[in-house]
């Protein structure tokens, strides 16, 4: 008896593909700005006048901030680093209860949200909001630990490349902190795709999110294979979006006493929104070519488990 096989499928070509049809449905994209914005303007809103009210109890001037000495980089950092020492138990207080409550409302109004996004995307998922925050919540706490290893590897790197005694070894630290930078993002960018996946897949396949993320890891060689080489193209991706929306901002900065400060400001507000707009309607084009490759290996299959 022959055995059907998958036919073959470039991931970038297919990539290039779904980034075609997520541009010609932009109120996809939309829904997924929505329920991103819906969560961050609140929160970057309480965020900030949380801060205020830590620098109404010490002002930039008491915590030594007022005389930054901007012509010596390495002065400025230590200034900056005394100062955090002054502002890190006020901060530490601040963020003890923001933290939990910020990270219970991303987790629900992500579930709902990605649950609106997806059944436009694909019609047969159904709306199972609840089913997917715990998925969401695994997302969540993944990305904390990656970015809580990254801080503290960039921290081990600054304990023993810069000291307040004898001269600061700059350059050792600025290539530690380069290569732990890019080597976390890319661990990131390989292994994030299970739990990216994994709510597609429970949507998708009827199960519930413990055999979701089960069947993720258990896709067989060729679907990981593609969805590795997603992921990590979106990471290049974001990279990209990241250093052109950088140009954006600096751009100005020589016609600065032309311009004036408030036409500044709004030239990197342009810049954050451009790249926040463009990183979600890659998002969406990420979560795209998944259902597609889900398609192409998985649909019409008899699964395990």
């Amino acid at each position: 008896m022959a055995v059907s096989k998958a036919p073959p499928v470039r991931g970038t070509q297919k990539l290039v593909d779904q980034m075609g049809w997520v541009f010609h449905r932009p109120s996809i994209t939309a829904l997924e700005i929505a329920w991103r914005w819906l969560f961050g303007v609140p929160f970057l809103l309480v965020f900030w006048n949380r801060m205020q009210h830590v620098l109404t109890i010490l002002p930039l001037k008491s915590a030594g901030l007022a005389g930054i000495d901007t012509q010596n980089p390495w002065i400025a950092a230590t200034q900056l680093a005394e100062a955090w020492t002054h502002y890190e138990p006020l901060a530490a207080n601040e963020l003890r209860w923001i933290v939990p409550i910020a990270a219970l409302a991303w987790v629900v109004i992500s579930s709902v949200g990605r649950s609106v996004v997806y059944t436009r995307i694909e019609p047969r998922t159904a709306f199972r909001p609840w089913a997917l925050v715990p998925l969401q919540a695994a997302w969540l706490v993944a990305f904390g630990c990656v970015v809580w290893c990254w801080f503290r590897s960039v921290s081990w790197a600054a304990g023993t490349h810069i000291s307040a005694v004898g001269e600061p070894d700059l350059i050792g630290y600025s290539m530690w902190v380069i290569f732990l930078s890019l080597g976390f993002f890319t661990v990131w960018a390989l292994a994030s795709w299970v739990l990216s996946v994994a709510p597609l897949v429970m949507l998708l396949e009827n199960c519930s999110p413990a055999n979701a993320l089960s069947r993720s890891l258990s896709l067989g060689g060729g679907f990981t294979s593609k969805l590795v080489e997603v992921g990590m193209v979106m990471g290049i991706v974001n990279l990209a979006l990241i250093v052109l929306a950088m140009v954006l901002s600096a751009a100005p900065l020589p016609f600065s006493d032309q311009l004036g400060r408030d036409a500044m400001h709004v030239v990197w507000a342009c810049a954050a929104v451009f790249y926040l707009v463009a990183n979600d309607y890659f998002q969406v084009v990420r979560l795209k070519s998944f259902l597609e490759f889900w398609r192409t290996f998985r649909e019409n299959r008899p699964l395990a488990g």
